[in-house]
């Protein structure tokens, strides 16, 4: 009943493809009349049908018709003109006594009966006459499908009980005056505002549409005579998002099978085509502003992610085996293209599974053998299914920039689980039932909206890891790249990523001075002067480590924390207090906090730092520069 509304509402819109009348063909396939009479019959077998026809039945529209009557002279209580012309002129008289009022004016008889008009209540108009034409045309078109329909099929017990059903309304006494219509006057205030009539009109209007429908998905439903109710709810949960990510988010562009289509339903010779099949991809996009930020949304159904897509491909795809969740939902800023986003790691995709046969949604843990048992008997009851969340685990982790996976289930309460911080990542289960109030859909409508609240916060931790995803997959890992030497795996207490980790590659004259340095803590940099100074850019200021190297060495295996709280500046004077082994040439320079490293930890390794890229000899030895810890690593003397 609800995707026969939808979609006949879809029909009325003004740009619905509706040119001209169709007939039905009941000459066509019985599958294909099995769908259209099932859109027919969730009209006129639904309760609001019934409730309809006893309104109009117990309160019907009337009229007031004239008739004439020849009745008893003496039970007439108005006289007019037309009666005043029969006491002259009319026939079968009887005669006044000499002493009666008239006889005194003149007339010595007058007749026994008049003819005379009355006005009386009758339900033979046009509203009424609208009303028994509707449900001949209903049990013409059920007798139809039941005559095409297999004997003793439950396709055919479903026709002939609404065929009884509709012969069981027109045999009421109402019906029995009521002729046959000349015209069907639908603009009747009546017909479109009366309790009873307003319902049956809606019906009618309704009927003409679905009875040309063909659905090409209704294959899957309908097949043999038979609904296939998982596969009918999962159609009428894409026509409930529909409705409700299309105004939500101000969709507006239809795809199927990324063909541009200006509507979901298309003329065809055969009749109104829906094109929303199972397995092909029809989408609905749009660009929504939310004042502080600008989105792209698609919302897909049977979007397939092709498998094998390596991330260098740069496109929306499954790194292991293609996958096809029912629903997605993706979103990337409104200046990008959706592949640029892809690119970028800046779209989001969240996707939905329709999963009728769930009636019960509970994760329990399970701790033993008679768990196990115990959740296999309650899968084989049909009341929980552990699978299908991890079927939702599976499009998480297998869909590259998947945000979060849900089941939606005809069941009772919904299930969430935000995947640590944020409301994204995350899976679990929305109860989404069908029903003509659609409180169910709230919950997923008020989750979008925290969702939508998560994608326009711009310090949210998942568009961070987006950006570290981004950063250290845009180029392919080099296999001459690895790295195998042993090495501490914290500093300070936090993870050492060697990559990520910095060193300062500083230069020393003589044991003088590198002894200075031990004992003082502290090594110094040029500032005043270009060759020599240090670049403070942001791999300087986060490094961890320095490496000091002299001139003539082939290997170092001085290696220094950074400690402190980060660089000062010390003057000349300041540097000749703290007895500097040679005289300052600079008015200020830059010192460093420095400690011994463990080099237990590092296996007592020296460094060939004339390996690194950025070493070079000759007249610029003793320049700084920085290096990462895997490089510098890399030149262990072995």
């Amino acid at each position: 009943e609800s995707i026969t509304d939808k979609c006949t509402d879809l029909l009325m819109q003004a740009n619905s493809p509706v040119e001209q009348n169709f007939e039905t063909d009941f000459n066509k396939d019985s599958e294909t009349i099995y769908q259209r009479f099932s859109f027919v019959s969730s009209i006129i077998g639904s309760r609001e049908f019934e409730e309809a026809i006893q309104k109009i039945v117990s309160s019907p529209k009337t009229t007031w018709k004239v008739t004439e009557e020849f009745v008893d002279i003496r039970r007439v209580r108005r006289f007019g003109n037309s009666m005043v012309k029969q006491l002259i002129g009319g026939s079968n008289r009887i005669v006044l006594d000499d002493k009666h009022y008239l006889y005194k004016r003149g007339l010595d008889s007058i007749p026994a009966k008049l003819h005379t008009a009355r006005k009386i209540e009758s339900l033979n108009n046009s509203e009424n006459q609208f009303i028994k034409h509707s449900l001949k045309v209903y049990l013409h078109f059920c007798e139809e499908c039941a005559l095409k329909f297999k004997d003793g099929s439950k396709a055919q017990k479903e026709a002939t009980h609404l065929v009884n059903s509709l012969e069981s309304h027109l045999s009421h006494g109402f019906f029995k005056e009521i002729a046959r219509p000349t015209a069907l006057r639908l603009n009747s205030p009546v017909l479109q505002g009366k309790s009873g009539y307003r319902e049956i009109l809606k019906s009618w209007l309704m009927f003409d549409l679905a009875a040309k429908l063909i659905w090409e998905g209704g294959e899957d439903i309908y097949r043999a005579g038979k609904r296939d109710i998982a596969t009918l709810y999962e159609y009428w949960l894409f026509f409930t998002l529909y409705d409700l990510f299309k105004y939500k988010f101000n969709l507006d562009q239809h795809f199927h099978d990324e063909q541009a289509y200006e509507h979901l339903i298309e003329k065809t010779n055969d009749g109104l085509h829906i094109i929303v099949k199972q397995g092909r991809h029809t989408a609905l996009e749009g660009i929504t502003d939310f004042k502080s930020r600008k989105l792209c949304i698609r919302f897909s159904y049977n979007r397939t992610f092709s498998g094998g897509v390596k991330y260098e491909d740069y496109k929306a795809g499954s790194w292991t085996k293609s996958l096809r969740p029912d629903y997605t939902l993706s979103f990337w800023p409104g200046d990008l293209k959706e592949r640029e986003a892809e690119e970028k790691e800046l779209i989001v995709h969240i996707h939905f599974d329709a999963k009728y046969k769930v009636t019960q949604f509970t994760v329990q843990k399970v701790d033993n053998d008679s768990g196990l048992d115990e959740e296999k008997k309650e899968e084989r009851m049909g009341l929980y299914k552990s699978a299908d969340l991890l079927k939702m685990h599976a499009y998480k982790d297998a869909i590259r920039r998947t945000g979060g996976a849900y089941i939606l289930y005809p069941g009772t309460t919904p299930d969430i689980y935000p995947g640590f911080h944020e409301i994204i990542p995350g899976l679990g289960a929305f109860s989404v039932s069908p029903s003509s109030e659609k409180k169910d859909i709230k919950e997923l409508s008020d989750f979008m909206d925290r969702v939508i609240n998560h994608l326009l916060d711009r310090t949210s931790q998942r568009e961070r890891l987006s950006s570290k995803i981004h950063h250290i997959f845009k180029e392919k890992k080099i296999k001459d790249s690895e790295l195998h030497e042993l090495m501490p795996e914290y500093f300070n207490g936090d993870i050492l990523l060697s990559d990520e980790t910095y060193v300062l590659i500083g230069y020393y004259h003589s044991e003088k001075h590198l002894e200075w340095y031990r004992q003082t803590g502290f090594y110094n940099f040029r500032m005043e002067d270009d060759r020599g100074s240090l670049v403070m850019d942001s791999d300087t200021i986060t490094a961890k480590y320095i490496l000091l190297y002299t001139s003539g060495q082939k290997t170092t295996d001085q290696l220094f924390k950074i400690s402190g709280r980060g660089p000062r500046v010390y003057s000349k004077q300041k540097l000749k207090e703290l007895n500097y082994p040679s005289n300052p040439t600079q008015n200020n320079y830059l010192m460093m906090e420095i400690e011994p490293v463990d080099m237990s930890k590092f296996a007592d390794a020296c460094w060939e730092i004339k390996k690194l890229k950025k070493y070079e000899m000759g007249t610029k030895t003793g320049v700084p520069f920085v290096a990462t810890l895997a490089e510098v690593m890399r030149t262990v003397k072995k």
